[in-house]
């Protein structure tokens, strides 16, 4: 009588060097070389009364030139809305004032359409909310990163949804209205 456990040990043995293969994958993909170094993060947003908004997910491109911010909004009033990065990651409601103002670690004036510069938190558009008070819009950004103590990264900082549309060029903040709806974009643990 032949005992088959030999070829079940070689069995084992490779479906573990195959998971840790891929266990390895997956870590490099979500934190690349650096540990902490993040490839893709999800943001919940809230409105001031504490319900849902929706989520905003960074991501960052493999060669970590490019950072897309795809943001799905929800509960939120019709119309075309702002969205900005902010200076602090806080979102006390029900003003979102804490949040500070917009990122700008460069020191420019605010707007995609001022001569002066931008901000590094303005997006290139603003998000268009349907009847059925939902939206999504993907912006592809070159000036923001998720690379811990980057000077451009926007970890340690929020995201900001505001009442009106932004006008592209009124400094400091776009004549965009309030603060209607906010996340709080997390620092790395270290």
């Amino acid at each position: 009588m032949r005992l088959m456990r030999p070829v079940f040990a070689v069995s084992v043995s490779a479906f573990c060097l195959l998971a840790f293969t891929l266990l390895t994958s997956f870590v490099h993909a979500q934190y690349g070389n650096h540990p902490a170094a993040l490839k893709t993060l999800v943001v919940p947003i809230k409105t001031s009364t504490g319900q849902d908004a929706g989520s905003a997910t960074f991501k960052e491109s493999k060669d970590g030139k490019q950072l897309s911010i795809t943001v799905k909004l929800k509960n939120l009033p019709f119309g075309e809305h702002a969205v900005h990065i902010h200076q602090n990651p806080v979102c006390d409601a029900p003003d979102f004032k804490t949040a500070g103002g917009h990122f700008n670690p460069d020191g420019k004036q605010h707007g995609m359409l001022n001569p002066m510069g931008h901000h590094n938190g303005d997006m290139p558009q603003n998000i268009s909310i349907g009847e059925n008070h939902t939206g999504e819009i993907t912006y592809k950004v070159d000036y923001l990163t998720l690379e811990p103590g980057a000077p451009t990264s926007v970890l340690g900082r929020s995201i900001m949804v505001h009442e009106k549309a932004d006008d592209m060029k009124t400094d400091p903040t776009g004549n965009a209205g309030n603060r209607i709806a906010c996340g709080v974009i997390p620092a790395p643990a270290m």
